[in-house]
């Protein structure tokens, strides 16, 4: 098998293990659950990961996890998920054209929290979109809407994409050296 084929398979490799925690990890790590929303520690670090190795993967891990979500959760949750292909593609277009970008906390912090705003913007923008148009539960209703969907899933998605993409850098750092895939992002080790 030459090199160019042994790269394809590591990737596609690569890329089905993520999907698999990408599916896993909602159905089993412990939630924070502010009613009405819920939010899983590391469930986008596989996608956030496969943000760093390229947008090909990027797409194909979103597009599988969200087939996760909607086999296990609400529609609004699934296309939640769904949004994220936005704010992941984003990310790995930019790190494709500049691999070096996360070797500096600076850009690092910068690019994290760009990136945590806009998934905090798409997600708002699917919630908002059932809660004034298809219905959600009374919850949402009772707590209004400044509450649950700015505050709960809007901050609380910022919050929770910047905690979930340390966790994907301190977990890409060394992965970055063991896995011999070609990838977009390179991170400083020290």
């Amino acid at each position: 098998m030459n090199n160019s084929n042994g790269d394809k398979v590591k990737t596609m490799t690569v890329s089905a293990l993520l999907c698999a925690l990408g599916i896993l990890i909602p159905m089993t790590f412990p939630s924070l659950k502010p009613e009405p929303a819920s939010f899983t520690l590391a469930s986008h670090v596989p996608l956030i990961i496969a943000m760093f190795i390229s947008p090909t993967v990027t797409a194909f891990v979103a597009v599988v996890t969200t087939l996760g979500f909607l086999i296990n959760f609400p529609l609004v949750v699934a296309l939640r998920a769904l949004s994220h292909l936005i704010f992941s593609l984003i990310g790995a277009f930019i790190l494709k054209k500049n691999n070096n970008l996360l070797l500096s906390y600076k850009n690092t912090a910068i690019f994290a929290f760009t990136l945590s705003l806009i998934h905090g913007i798409c997600e708002v923008a699917v919630v908002s979109y059932f809660y004034w148009v298809v219905g959600m539960t009374d919850i949402f209703y009772e707590k209004g809407y400044l509450y649950t969907v700015v505050l709960l899933v809007g901050l609380g998605t910022v919050i929770h994409s910047l905690v979930d993409f340390s966790i994907a850098i301190f977990v890409w750092k060394p992965l970055q050296y063991i896995i011999s895939i070609p990838a977009n992002a390179k991170i400083k080790i020290k």
